[in-house]
């Protein structure tokens, strides 16, 4: 599978253990792990975690970088029921354009329906994070349920192939 997805402002490059200690920093930040399972400050156990993806092959963790090689946030493809897919662990630096995040969730999508050939997506977001409910909603993601945590949402490849020219043309 692809390790590397360049886009025209940032790139999805494959996760590598020397990106541990990047990735604790985000999921450990109070203000970016709000909303997320926690994470034990722990970089050994990061690092177990990277090494256990290796030897997947129905994830794709992503770092997300500018076209300088610059470490920007994390991106995850996950959880696969059939042609479903889940998509997550999205946590970007603070600082840096809102086209970071646009263009990041373009470049999932993309690769997830077209490369890999899923058809739909399901995903949850936190009750409180009303920001990035907003955000899927734009795209016409579905909210389907909620649990006592999270608002449950559903999405499909045709329901992407409508927006999708309208949010790319936001990055050119």
């Amino acid at each position: 599978m692809k390790k590397f997805i360049e886009g025209k402002f940032i790139n999805l490059r494959d996760v590598q253990i020397n990106d541990a200690a990047f990735i604790l920093m985000l999921r450990t930040s109070d203000k970016k792990s709000k909303y997320l399972h926690k994470t034990s400050n722990d970089l050994e156990k990061q690092v177990n975690y990277i090494q256990h993806y290796k030897t997947l092959d129905n994830e794709w963790y992503f770092i997300i970088e500018n076209k300088d090689g610059v470490a920007l946030g994390t991106v995850r493809i996950y959880d696969i029921i059939g042609d479903s897919f889940c998509w997550g662990s999205w946590l970007i630096v603070d600082g840096v354009s809102p086209r970071v995040a646009l263009e990041s969730a373009l470049l999932i999508y993309d690769y997830a329906f077209y490369e890999l050939g899923f058809n739909k997506v399901h995903f949850d977001v936190r009750k409180e994070n009303l920001k990035v409910q907003r955000f899927h909603e734009s795209f016409g993601a579905i909210r389907v349920g909620e649990t006592d945590q999270d608002v449950l949402y559903n999405y499909t490849k045709i329901d992407y192939e409508k927006v999708k020219g309208k949010f790319f043309r936001l990055v050119k």
